[in-house]
């Protein structure tokens, strides 16, 4: 994410608990993904993990941006 969609995250997020929300799941996806990413040979199983966690990050990301897309209209 741009460092200004991290900063909106930080300043509205505490009175947005939809946009915290998905902020934290989209972290720890991240680091789920960061984990099979990080492996040398991923099976069967991993592998469509590994679809599912980005499609999961992509659907999660493009609510965040709608979410944030209000907030910069705010500013």
């Amino acid at each position: 994410m741009e460092q200004r969609d991290l900063e909106l995250i930080q300043k509205f997020g505490s009175g947005d608990s939809v946009l915290a929300n998905l902020y934290q799941q989209h972290m720890e996806l991240e680091k789920e993904l960061e984990k099979l990413d990080n492996k040398s040979y991923l099976t069967v199983d991993e592998q469509m993990r590994r679809a599912d966690i980005k499609k999961r990050k992509l659907v999660g990301k493009d609510r965040i941006e709608s979410i944030l897309k209000k907030y910069r209209q705010t500013i």
